[in-house]
């Protein structure tokens, strides 16, 4: 269906209260086309009638015109570089954006993944969630391994104390 008749269609569900529907169709129109600040725009205007600030900052992140509580609880649930990244949901260069901010933005979030990956990414080629993750998770990772250890031996001392007590 045109980029048009879609964008007739959220305004005739919009106006008949269908909310879920217009978000449900203005997604599928951001997906196909990411790089449209409008549609972007508009995706932020549905999620303010649901009341969701985050939703709306993440919509509107490319916007000079965007709201600071909206940004900041965007940032708030999408708190690292890579979880930015791909919650932009941008394809190809930040060259294509079209206003000077957008570009900005984009350009200081690909600088930021960038830096917490330890090599050069760009936004065709984002890091999957395990990969940006898992970047500097070992002490994580050791502690998470010392307790099933701590837990492991204490099962064994309490079956071999049950076991003992059985034959005494």
């Amino acid at each position: 269906m045109p980029l048009r008749d879609t964008l007739a269609r959220v305004d005739a569900d919009l106006a008949a209260g269908r909310v879920p529907v217009a978000r449900q169709r203005l997604r599928g129109l951001v997906s196909s086309f990411p790089n449209d600040l409008m549609l972007r725009r508009r995706l932020a205007e549905v999620y303010r009638l649901y009341g969701e600030p985050a939703e709306a900052g993440r919509w509107m992140y490319l916007e000079q015109d965007r709201d600071a509580a909206e940004t900041s609880a965007f940032e708030a649930r999408y708190h690292t570089a890579p979880q930015r990244m791909r919650a932009l949901a941008w394809q190809g260069s930040e060259s294509l954006a079209r206003t000077i901010f957008a570009k900005e933005q984009l350009a200081t979030v690909r600088a930021a993944c960038s830096d917490v990956m330890g090599h050069p990414v760009d936004w065709d080629m984002v890091p999957s969630g395990e990969e940006a993750d898992s970047r500097g998770s070992g002490i994580a990772d050791f502690l998470a391994g010392s307790g099933c250890l701590v837990a492991v031996l204490a099962f064994l001392a309490i079956w071999v104390n049950g076991l003992v007590a059985l034959f005494d």
